[in-house]
């Protein structure tokens, strides 16, 4: 396992170039869950305690003499996010109330394999710590994003660069398991491809389904789907490329220059095709696949195998938002089930 306690060790440069930073802290804002208590007040608590870990790496390992200013930008339900500006650089700090340090830590770890592939650009993560008022943080690269989520060709081939440079001789899965959304996500490493997505993605989905719905028809035909999809995967050549796992637009964005930036990861390496499970909210053109096959071709019977990527997401999103989300779920269950005879 990856040691996120040496990301302390990447600080931030000093020089004139560090990068500026506007960052947006939040899952879908319709996300429903108990929101932490406010990131203010624990800060307030943490000063009056004497104990504040965050502002003591960045005074130190930050290598800030003066912190200038501290700001809330965005936020959710899940997360909370502050500004630290200092007269060093500024610093993007996401903090959670409730939750310990490993959820961060997962985040860390997928944020630095996707940025040493030198391909496309995300926050550069620093440190992740617990907070003495329970929970935790992480800290990382402050980016000043543009007006824009950026050019589309652009997307496409630097996400297809990424896929091509890091490879995992392990097999498919990921150093920790972590999250997509609020829903545990299973990394186990496996050798088969078909295997991990059938144990650790849709058949993991359809459990939490059951525990939480008591939904026993998309189950029962989900599993009929898993154990039938083999088919599908004929002639498909697939390799453990490094995914970013939740690439929708929200996580899609661009820097001052243009340049794609995506960030709030649920990496782990999988078949290339299953990054674009979430297309159905992520406004992917024909500019962005073009661009990307040219880089990664594409492999025969893409469209066949495209749904199903899709499916993994409406089952989570049916276990994070409820009901709404099950008949298009059933639906490609339904359909895949009538094409397989199964």
């Amino acid at each position: 396992m990856a040691n996120v306690a040496l990301l302390s060790a990447a600080s931030p440069s000093t020089s004139s170039a560090a990068p500026r930073l506007r960052h947006v802290a939040r899952r879908r804002p319709s996300r429903r869950s108990a929101c932490p208590r406010s990131a203010a007040s624990r800060l307030s608590i943490m000063a009056a305690l004497g104990e504040d870990p965050i502002r003591q790496w960045i005074l130190t390992e930050g290598k800030a003499t003066k912190i200038t200013g501290v700001s809330s930008i965005g936020g959710g339900c899940i997360n909370s996010a502050q500004c630290y500006k200092t007269d060093a650089s500024s610093f993007f700090v996401k903090t959670n109330g409730r939750i310990g340090p490993s959820m961060f830590e997962g985040e860390a770890l997928g944020l630095k394999a996707m940025y040493d592939t030198n391909s496309i650009r995300v926050p550069l993560p620093y440190k992740v710590g617990s907070l003495p008022t329970g929970g935790s943080f992480i800290i990382m690269e402050f980016i000043e994003f543009g007006c824009s989520r950026g050019d589309q060709s652009a997307l496409g081939r630097k996400l297809a660069e990424m896929h091509k440079a890091a490879k995992s001789d392990k097999g498919y899965g990921f150093y920790v398991d972590n999250t997509i959304g609020s829903t545990p996500q299973i990394n186990t490493w496996t050798a088969d491809w078909i295997e991990f997505y059938s144990k650790h993605r849709l058949g993991f989905q359809l459990e939490l389904i059951t525990q939480r719905f008591g939904d026993s028809a998309i189950y029962d035909k989900g599993q009929r789907l898993i154990e039938n999809m083999h088919p599908l995967f004929e002639g498909a050549v697939m390799e453990p490329c490094l995914l970013h796992g939740d690439l929708w637009s929200g996580n899609i964005s661009s820097d001052t220059n243009g340049e794609p930036v995506i960030l709030d990861p649920a990496c782990y390496y999988g078949h290339n095709e299953a990054e674009f499970g979430m297309s159905w909210c992520a406004g992917f053109g024909g500019e962005f696949y073009s661009s990307y096959f040219e880089v990664m071709p594409k492999q025969p019977g893409f469209e066949k195998r495209r749904d199903l990527y899709l499916l993994y997401h409406y089952l989570n999103h049916y276990n994070l938002f409820g009901s709404g989300y099950r008949s298009s779920a059933m639906s490609i269950i339904d359909d895949y089930l009538r094409m397989l005879k199964a």
